[in-house]
């Protein structure tokens, strides 16, 4: 046992962090659902707004209770990591929804929502799995891991398929190809996020089982 680890056991630990955690996730899933149930565009940037400023008031909560406690449930390095890449996948979300508004995109594509609907399937695992850190059950994390993994593969097939249809179709003019490609990326990136969020769940699991 390190150091580390027989202060954690001799002082009382802050549970707060894993509640703060599990409102963020349970943010980006609820914020992504919101996101796909809009089909018009504008109102689908004003709700993913809303869920931002939320998303972004949890990681100040989370940076001021890192600021004010000296024993932290698990590494309080982690417990920032974890707080930044889930705002980041719904900072990303947000960022789809404010391209398609900036750059005049009139209807969600197919691929478009198909990626969404991996983002949203993403959302759902971490809501899952980020629970299982205060119940130290690794095993199902490590799972939840898998399942993300996944998910991120094969978002990133449609990603491509797409972007490969765009630049190859000769009806496509370059406006279009710029401002779709842009909320692909932002879709993407989300996406990318959840497959790194993985990792650190992954690595979580590696060190505490």
């Amino acid at each position: 046992m390190g150091i580390q680890d027989a202060i954690r056991w001799l002082v009382p630990k802050e549970e707060g962090f894993f509640d703060i955690l599990e409102k963020q996730a349970s943010t980006a899933r609820e914020g992504v659902a919101a996101f796909i149930a809009e089909e018009d565009i504008t109102a689908a940037g004003k709700q993913m707004q809303e869920f931002e400023h939320k998303g972004d008031r949890l990681v100040h909560e989370m940076e001021e209770s890192l600021a004010k406690t000296f024993v932290t449930p698990i590494d309080r390095e982690d417990l920032h990591l974890l707080s930044s890449e889930l705002d980041d996948i719904l900072d990303l979300a947000n960022g789809a929804a404010r391209a398609a508004m900036l750059f005049g995109v009139e209807a969600w594509t197919p691929a478009m929502k198909e990626l969404m609907r991996v983002l949203y399937e993403c959302t759902v695992v971490v809501d899952k799995a980020i629970p299982n850190l205060r119940k130290h059950a690794y095993n199902d994390i490590v799972e939840s891991s898998r399942e993300l993994r996944k998910l991120e593969k094969e978002g990133d097939r449609i990603y491509k398929a797409e972007v490969s249809r765009l630049f190859k179709d000769a009806q496509v003019d370059a406006k279009m190809l710029l401002r779709e490609k842009a909320v692909l990326d932002d879709l993407e990136n989300a996406l990318d996020h959840c497959d790194e969020l993985a990792s650190v769940l992954a690595n979580l699991a590696v060190k505490h089982a």
